[in-house]
């Protein structure tokens, strides 16, 4: 095992709450005890860690100069007017950050402000939804042990949001080496409504790994719209999970755009807890050269009467290496549950490759499940068709793959956002 993380969790300020203390020493326990995740565990069967594990990062250090607002503006994710939390190294940046617009019954701080003005709400929810029990959430444990700061956002009962909040993690050029455990946890009470950026980028070239765990607790007829996106430097590493924890006729909805990082993990979990609830995954991710990125997901249908649907799509180039394992579970009890599943991906390159697997557990007897996978390349006759009419190669290599993503991109419901993504999806192929 890779030491270092002890030592990490050993020169870790031990200031806080005392139930944070416990919690820390137990993650670290079950981290010690399990260790780190190899391909023999079915969870990591096409995903090693050992370019992490064999790395030798040290805690982030600050940010190495002060960063000025307009240094941000490429990653504003559609609008600057939107309440923004801003996080460079793991580090709470108040300068760059903006709250002041968030209306009436909303809250969002950093995790260090919250644990002093909030600690009955953090000690009621943080480390409640996210398990760490098992050897494939090593990272969901580590993250626990060593988590510093990160987002807490509270939306009171009845509160309905009308501008998402943006919650943006940068590392700068003092990343380098470095790595950082952002803890981000969401609470939206009773037929409140709200949606969310979390976003990770990178404002330096430099080798790091960044470690991130959200937890969202969803109250009856709670709605939240989560977008994910990954967009770091290609020299970074990634692991992030989400777990989401739905009450009766609560709606989770989850968009993942990852483009960025050398290798990344992306984990995105949803337990239908109550009665009526429902939850939508969609993701895509787009590599190149040698990336490698593994999406996870997985929908515990544990009541009657729910829904769920996923579509992820994938366009991998160069000798990148996608991974997508979706589970639907369905408890006995969960009766009448509605589920789909979809992931398609598209190769355009001979060296490029995929491992998909969509999967049902059911063990209901009263259900509506169906799941299926696809992979190719362009369609030829759609492309002959288009050369015919003086179209370039380039050009309609570029439109033809914009048209693969477009499906998945417009079912994102936040139209700044969509436009946003979907000019970065136009400009990848723009060169080509």
């Amino acid at each position: 095992m890779n030491t270092a993380f002890l030592e990490h969790f050993a020169a870790l300020p031990q200031e806080g709450p005392s139930f944070l203390a416990a919690m820390r020493r137990d993650a670290l326990a079950r981290f010690t005890a399990h260790g780190f995740p190899t391909p023999r565990n079915e969870d990591w069967h096409f995903t090693s860690p050992a370019p992490i594990v064999e790395s030798s990062f040290e805690p982030m250090r600050p940010m190495a100069a002060p960063i000025d607002r307009s240094a941000i503006a490429p990653w504003m994710a559609g609008s600057d007017e939107w309440p923004l939390l801003v996080f460079v190294n793991g580090r709470f940046a108040p300068s760059l950050s903006s709250t002041a617009s968030l209306p009436v019954g909303v809250r969002a701080m950093s995790l260090a402000s919250a644990l002093l003005e909030e600690p009955t709400l953090v000690e009621r929810y943080l480390g409640r939804v996210a398990s760490f029990n098992e050897q494939a959430f090593a990272f969901v444990a580590l993250n626990t042990a060593l988590m510093r700061d990160g987002s807490v956002i509270h939306v009171a009962r009845d509160t309905r949001v009308s501008r998402p909040l943006h919650m943006l993690f940068l590392t700068d050029d003092a990343a380098d080496g470095g790595v950082t455990h952002p803890r981000n946890l969401v609470v939206v009470d009773r037929n409140a409504e709200v949606s969310l950026i979390e976003q990770y980028a990178s404002l330096a070239g430099g080798r790091s790994l960044t470690n991130a765990v959200t937890e969202a607790v969803l109250d009856d007829g709670a709605t939240l719209r989560h977008y994910r996106l990954q967009r770091e430097n290609m020299r970074a590493f990634h692991t992030g999970h989400v777990d989401a924890r739905l009450a009766r006729d609560a709606h989770y909805h989850s968009f993942s755009f990852a483009t960025g990082a050398e290798l990344s993990r992306i984990n995105i979990y949803a337990t239908l807890g109550g009665e009526g609830s429902g939850a939508t995954l969609n993701g895509l991710y787009m590599l190149d050269d040698v990336q490698h990125c593994d999406h996870q997901t997985r929908i515990e249908h544990a009541r009657p009467n729910c829904y769920s649907r996923e579509l992820y799509k994938g366009i991998l180039d160069g000798a990148s290496h996608g991974v997508f394992n979706g589970k639907v579970y369905v408890h006995a009890e969960a009766q009448k549950t509605d589920g789909k599943q979809t992931n398609n991906t598209l190769l355009l390159s001979e060296r490029a490759r995929i491992d998909t697997k969509p999967q049902l557990e059911i063990f209901a007897d009263d259900v509506k499940c169906t799941h299926g996978a696809t992979v190719g390349r362009l369609d030829a006759l759609s492309a002959f068709y288009m050369r015919s009419r003086g179209i370039t190669a380039a050009t309609t290599r570029r439109l033809l793959t914009y048209a693969f993503a477009a499906e998945v991109l417009e079912t994102i419901e936040l139209e700044p956002l969509r436009t946003a993504l979907e000019a970065l999806t136009l400009a990848r192929y723009a060169g080509e």
